[in-house]
């Protein structure tokens, strides 16, 4: 059973920053895109950042230049650095990792940007 651990959410004053880890464990296929996504309540899940085997990033508008996402396929491993936190960034984001067949999520955790 694949599962999907985040940690490194909290509350952080607006400019601060934060680094968000993933894990997965469990048996894993070929990992073709890992990424982060974001939600607030009564809006779409929304696509933060993500990473394809071959090292090439893809980033929203709204976070490039600030955001930094990084990733170890072999460890099964995502992270996201926040840099420059805006009260917008407040969501619950959630890790996700795609592969040939299917795609996994993690459970979420939350990021509150607040003075």
């Amino acid at each position: 059973q694949v599962q999907l651990v985040e940690s490194g959410g909290g509350l952080v004053q607006p400019g601060g920053s934060l680094r968000l880890s993933c894990a997965a464990s469990g048996s894993i296929s070929r990992i073709n895109k890992m990424g982060w996504y974001r939600q607030v309540p009564g809006k779409q899940r929304e696509l933060v950042a993500d990473i394809i085997r071959g090292g090439s990033t893809n980033y929203a508008v709204s976070v490039k230049g600030r955001f930094t996402i990084s990733g170890d396929n072999a460890k099964k491993m995502v992270y996201l650095e926040m840099n420059s936190l805006k009260p917008e960034d407040t969501a619950v984001y959630y890790c996700n990792i795609q592969c040939v067949s299917r795609q996994y999520w993690g459970q979420g955790t939350q990021v509150t940007v607040s003075s």
